[in-house]
């Protein structure tokens, strides 16, 4: 495995004036803070909307960044491998600049004013006062304003209605020097967990598994149990026999019972499906039950 850096790209760099970094983040936003909102709509934006993907001019390069791991990235076009997103980027600047719709694409990072792009680019900004710039902040609320416009023109749809709202919303009400509003109050796309998708597969996964064991447990308890039950019987059976043969001398009338043995064991079994627990110990009582109940 070869990995690459700006030093070993040794083909001129071509010059491009638009932020990469500044447009990745006009995109980030675009696609955390809009796109989710639009697909639910099922709006398609035009062509002519300044937002749509084919007016990125970095948009076909950053789909070939391939993110293989923490310190590996590989160019989608030639498959060289580059320890950081940098290198790739400084790569795409030299082997891929031909790949670039300079002609028709416009630099993203030119909305950035109107998008918030410092606000998420700068991890501190929600802690750090700034002051505001009332010129600006009134240029970049024209600029969302028109954006709004012509992404989502009113009376267009219900749906461009909508959504033409939920921009001024999302975007340009922030831009003021009055304060108590932030960027994006109508929150971003929802992120599916890693670790609840896996936990989820894994539950559904063994679940009909835990189903098994106990269905099969409870089988194999009922066939022991019902096998304990005609094993004892059978062993009932034997021991009164012995039990009847042994008071033939004392009581004449054993012998005559002795064929009603069918209806005497019906009985034992019956006690023993109520008293499994604890009918073994208690044989005498059982045979004493079991000889005056034929009488």
């Amino acid at each position: 495995m070869v990995f690459r850096t700006l030093k070993q790209e040794d083909q001129h760099t071509h010059e491009v004036h638009c932020s990469r970094e500044r447009s990745r983040a006009a995109w980030e936003i675009i696609e955390e803070y809009l796109m989710p909102f639009v697909e639910q709509e099922k709006y398609q934006i035009s062509r002519k909307c300044r937002l749509h993907p084919e007016n990125d001019i970095f948009r076909d390069q950053e789909e070939n960044k391939i993110h293989v791991d923490i310190n590996e990235w590989r160019c989608g076009y030639c498959k060289k491998i580059f320890r950081g997103e940098k290198f790739l980027d400084q790569h795409f600047d030299n082997r891929h600049y031909n790949l670039l719709n300079v002609s028709e694409s416009k630099c993203l990072a030119d909305l950035c004013g109107a998008l918030h792009c410092d606000f998420t680019m700068d991890s501190y900004s929600k802690f750090r006062k700034t002051k505001c710039n009332p010129a600006a902040a009134a240029r970049n609320h024209h600029l969302c304003e028109s954006l709004a416009d012509s992404c989502f023109p009113v009376g267009q749809s219900p749906s461009a209605n909508r959504l033409h709202e939920l921009f001024l919303r999302q975007f340009c009400d922030a831009h003021t020097c009055s304060g108590g509003r932030k960027p994006f109050p109508r929150g971003k796309k929802k992120h599916t967990s890693i670790f609840y998708l896996a936990i989820s597969i894994l539950t559904l996964m063994l679940l009909p598994i835990f189903y098994l064991i106990v269905y099969l447990h409870q089988r194999c308890h009922s066939n022991l149990l019902n096998y304990s039950i005609f094993h004892d019987s059978e062993w009932i059976n034997s021991d009164f026999h012995w039990y009847m043969q042994r008071n033939k001398k004392r009581n004449p009338r054993v012998e005559a019972h002795l064929t009603t043995w069918t209806k005497i064991e019906a009985f034992i079994v019956g006690k023993l499906k109520i008293y499994q627990n604890n009918c073994l110990h208690r044989l005498p009582e059982f045979m004493k039950c079991a000889v005056s109940f034929t009488n």
